[in-house]
């Protein structure tokens, strides 16, 4: 059986990536509120 998890760094930036994020107001919302937070990484990858 094929594992779920087959990492791939281009899908990983184009799902989760900061400039994907800052796209839409949700993804600002959570930059912001991990900004807040004091978060070391924003986003993966």
């Amino acid at each position: 059986m094929k594992r779920t998890y087959q990492p791939s760094k281009k899908k990983r930036q184009t799902t989760c990536g900061f400039r994907n994020k800052m796209k839409t107001v949700g993804g600002r919302k959570t930059i912001n509120r991990r900004r807040r937070q004091g978060r070391k990484k924003l986003t993966t990858a």
